[in-house]
Order: structure tokens, then sequence, then C-alpha cells
């Protein structure tokens, strides 16, 4: 690490990477939740009341995420939620492949640490960023990849955005089986816990 950035377990304490982003957060919105959490959810970065509260997940699609988990028997203190940047973009834009490579050590290291059964992609733009492809998020939602992230096999299902659903309800149904089936795969919430792994992992 260099001197523009510093990291304390989990937590990013310091980071003057992205210039921009420096000028446009109020503070360093870092994941919440516990640090042993079989189901880790990663966003595209913070928006308004994120950056104003300091945690990821707390606004409008929050509340979506919050109820979501609430259907497959979870509690938001059971998940970890991230981002792949860290600080607010200006204008709520989307982050720059800049602005995520430089976040990325950040995401990796909290993943190693985690080391979660599942990891959700939460839209297009963390989807794209752990796949390293092109994703059409809302036809491949609730697939299920795995994919090294630092030289560790990781299995990331594919997820639509919460927000997706305040825009069209036809995605409602396709958030919560995605997250019906991270339940499952888990093996965490009231999923159907009989059936059997048929995933080949």
């Amino acid at each position: 690490m260099d001197e523009s950035e510093a990291m304390d377990g989990l937590c990013v304490t310091e980071c003057t990477r992205c210039p921009k982003l420096v000028d446009s957060r109020s503070r360093i919105v870092n994941g919440a939740g516990p640090e042993d959490a079989d189901l880790l959810f990663v966003g595209e970065g913070p928006g308004a009341n994120e950056d104003e509260q300091g945690e990821p997940f707390v606004g409008r699609s929050g509340t979506v995420l919050d109820d979501g988990l609430r259907t497959v028997g979870l509690d938001r203190t059971d998940v970890r939620i991230t981002n792949c940047v860290r600080c607010r973009p200006p204008e709520n834009r989307d982050p720059t492949k800049d602005e995520l490579a430089n976040c990325r050590g950040y995401l990796e290291t909290e993943i190693d640490r985690l080391d979660p059964d599942v990891i959700v992609t939460l839209g297009k733009v963390p989807s794209e960023h752990l796949l390293g492809r092109s994703v059409a998020v809302t036809k491949e939602a609730g697939s299920l990849e795995e994919v090294r992230i630092n030289g560790t096999p990781q299995r990331v299902l594919l997820c639509v955005h919460p927000a997706a659903t305040l825009y069209d309800r036809s995605q409602e149904e396709t958030f919560e089986n995605a997250l019906e089936r991270a339940a499952e795969l888990a093996d965490v919430g009231d999923g159907d816990s009989g059936q059997t792994r048929l995933d080949g992992f």
C-alpha cells in the first residue's frame, strides 16, 4: 500500500487514488455486515444516501434489498453488503474503468478475508467488473458462474439491481428468484433447505 491509502481490517480508512471521487465524497463507504457472512452482495458504488450515512444500500434500493432478503428468510445483519467503489461518483454517474481498477484491490481483499459461499452482483457494473465480460443482466439474472478472483475460485450469482424493480415491476420476480437461489446455494435463510445442490460445485 502506498501513502495515499490505508486499510484497517475490511475497512478502507484513507484513500486518495481517484481525485474526482475524493472531491465528490463526504466519506469512504465501506462494506457492512458480518466478516464471516456466507453471502456477499456487491453493488456499484455509494449514492447520496450512502455517502451521507456511511453504509451501502440505505436508500430506496436498500429498502428493496432488505424486503427481498426478508422474503427468503434473511436479514441485512445476516449478509455482507459492499460496493465496487467505496466513494460516491459525482452526480451518481457510473464509476470509470480507472476508478473501478483503483478500488479493485480493496474489494479483492474483502472477498479473500470473507471467503463467502456465494457472491451476488447487484446490477450490470459489478457483474461485468467481477466476470470481466459484458453482461446482459436482466437476461442472465439468476445464473451462477465460477470465476477466479485474486487467484481463488469464487461462485458469482448474477442479479438485477434492486432499483430495477422500482422502475420495472416485471423485474421483481427476477430479483426475488435470484435472492432465493443465492440463499439456497449458501444454505442460509429459509429457502428449500431439503433441496440438494445440483450445480456441480
